[in-house]
């Protein structure tokens, strides 16, 4: 049986067990429940019954006192006690479910309606009605039968049958408590019985095979092979592992003899390799494991190659030292010539910079001219200005002396109807007699005064018109000045304007020329670096030719095979000649590029 089912089993015997137990203890709980459920329902039936009784005995001790007193007070607690009657009784009715008791709550209520109505409600309405002393008289003879005994008895029986059923439900109820309480005994030992079996039959049957596989495979690893694993016609897990312990044994012992042959090899191998370290190349393994066979054939064949290859690279050596020559050779010449065409640009250079000097101090003169031209202009313009100004201020006077004219036509004007006042006035005073002497005296100063004024109108009148002569004869003067001024500075601009287009054909000229020598300084930069590569292009082939000496003399401390050697022919490089570049002759004047440091160079 597989471990997992094992566990299953014991695990299903516990879970089982615990079942029962829950299952009898849930049991019990349950009655427990449904008797303290029952309990409290009697109870509260037990309690509207007893309020029942009480509520009747009320009304009729209240009905008592009524009677007796004919106070109110017994009247209103009389209807209270009814209204708790009908109220509890209607609540008790609905929470009765045996018909027994049924009946006996439905007796109780007839009962009630017939007291009411036969004693309580009649005599009551009797002594409101004033007739208190019959209703007591009617009391008195009447006995035993005013007495609400019927409605109790009732309701005692069924508080009697709610009590024995309390009862019942609390013996119930300890007997379930009491049930329960043996049944979590009795489980609980034994559950703690089945445990303790099933722990010790676990530890037999995986446990201890468990701890027996754990030394064997320690003793595994400590290196012995002849370890004997007991478990292994086990059908189970435990069975599965010995049989994989017996596996590693036999792997392992398998790895040793491995190992040894590996070690046999690595031997061989290595004395190949350390002849290989001290360039021999000749060296070759042999006599080794049938295992690692395909390991020293592929170390033989490497070192076959490598000699071979060896032997390829002292034929290219020689190769690329004669090459290497020829390069520098050839670096050289290109060098000279390189020099020749730097002389040349640097010659061109400074011719270019002395025709841009010039073109550049032509092009400032007639700048400067230009400006001069615009000053004047400029001037001109502003004598143009004030003249306008002038002849609007000429204007404005002219108005103004043609607005101070009709001023003074308007005071002739005013004089004139004054004097005719005065005319009149007089006249008036005349027909008035005596009494208009003294308003005819008035009326003739009047009339003097009116007389000045149109006099010293019309003088006036006379000089303003002069005045409007000469400043019309001014405005003229002034508008023929204005015109020679806009002639003026048309001129100027004409004149300024040449100037202008002189001064930008000659700054493009210059600009045209500074691009020129800024391409030629480019060029000149140019064959500068030019010069500089083919040098390190020379230094390069010499260090090339160092290099491939060094090469040539590491190679030749190999040892290789007699039929690896390659058969290079000796080829003498050309004689390196050198020939001499006179010199340029020095410009006048130098470009004006900071970067042409041809000392330097």
């Amino acid at each position: 049986m597989k471990i997992p089912r094992k566990l299953g089993l014991s695990f299903l015997a516990v879970i089982a067990s615990a079942a029962v137990v829950m299952l009898v203890f849930f049991t019990s709980i349950m009655m427990i429940a449904r008797s303290t459920e029952r309990n409290n329902h009697s109870r509260d039936v037990y309690a509207k019954a007893l309020t029942l009784e009480t509520s009747i005995l009320r009304q009729n001790s209240q009905f008592r006192g009524f009677l007796v007193t004919g106070d109110p007070t017994y009247l209103k607690s009389y209807d209270e006690g009814r209204q708790e009657f009908d109220e509890t009784a209607a609540a008790l009715a609905e929470m009765l479910t045996v018909q027994s008791e049924k009946e006996q709550l439905e007796e109780a209520r007839r009962e009630t309606l017939a007291w009411r109505r036969n004693w309580g409600d009649r005599l009551i309405a009797k002594v409101k009605a004033g007739d208190r002393d019959a209703a007591q008289e009617e009391v008195r003879g009447a006995g035993q039968k005013v007495l609400v005994s019927k409605v109790a008895l009732p309701l005692r029986a069924l508080r009697a049958t709610e009590t024995e059923a309390m009862e019942a439900n609390s013996a119930a109820q300890a007997s379930a408590i009491t049930t329960a309480l043996i049944a979590l005994a009795i489980g609980g030992v034994a559950l703690i019985g089945i445990a303790i079996a099933l722990s010790v039959m676990l530890s037999r049957q995986i446990a201890r095979p468990i701890s027996a596989l754990t030394r064997a495979m320690a003793d595994l690893a400590a290196g012995r092979h002849d370890i004997a694993v007991d478990a292994a016609g086990r059908s189970d897990e435990l069975g599965d592992m010995a049989r994989a312990v017996l596996v590693f044994r036999d792997t392992a012992a398998a790895k040793v003899a491995d190992d040894r042959d590996r070690a046999a090899a690595m031997t061989a191998i290595g004395g190949g390799l350390r002849s290989l370290s001290q360039a021999d190349l000749t060296a070759r393994v042999a006599d080794v494991p049938d295992a690692f066979r395909t390991l020293s054939d592929d170390f033989n064949n490497a070192t076959s190659s490598l000699s071979r290859v060896l032997g390829d690279v002292r034929g290219s050596v020689d190769s690329i030292k004669l090459n290497s020559n020829e390069i520098s050779q050839a670096a050289m010449d290109l060098a000279e010539r390189t020099e020749r065409e730097a002389a040349a640009l640097q010659q061109s250079s400074s011719a270019l910079d002395e025709v841009t000097r010039s073109i550049r101090d032509g092009a400032g003169a007639a700048t400067g001219a230009s400006s001069a031209m615009a000053d004047t202009r400029t001037e001109a313009e502003r004598g143009d200005a004030i003249v306008r100004q002038a002849i609007d201020a000429m204007h404005g006077i002219e108005r103004a002396s043609n607005e101070i004219a009709e001023i003074i036509s308007l005071i002739d004007g005013i004089a004139f109807q004054t004097n005719l006042l005065a005319l009149n006035a007089g006249v008036e005073a005349a027909r008035a007699g005596e009494a208009g002497k003294g308003f005819a005296v008035v009326a003739s100063e009047v009339r003097a005064l009116a007389q000045r004024s149109a006099d010293a109108a019309t003088e006036v009148k006379n000089k303003v018109q002069s005045a409007s002569t000469h400043v019309q004869s001014g405005v003229q003067l002034v508008g023929q000045t204005g015109q020679a001024l806009a002639r003026i500075i048309e001129r100027v601009a004409s004149v300024g304007g040449s100037i202008d287009a002189i001064a930008r054909q000659s700054d493009h000229q210059a600009t045209s020329l500074g691009q020129i020598n800024v391409a030629i300084a480019e060029m000149d930069a140019m064959t500068q670096q030019n010069a500089a590569m083919v040098e390190q292009t020379s230094a390069a082939a010499r260090q090339l030719v160092s290099e491939a000496e060094a090469l040539a003399g590491s190679v030749a401390t190999f040892a290789i095979d007699g039929s690896a050697a390659s058969n290079v022919a000796k080829l003498t490089p050309r004689k390196q000649q050198r020939r001499w570049v006179a010199p340029p002759e020095p410009a006048p004047r130098r470009a004006v590029n900071a970067s042409d440091d041809w000392d330097a160079f």
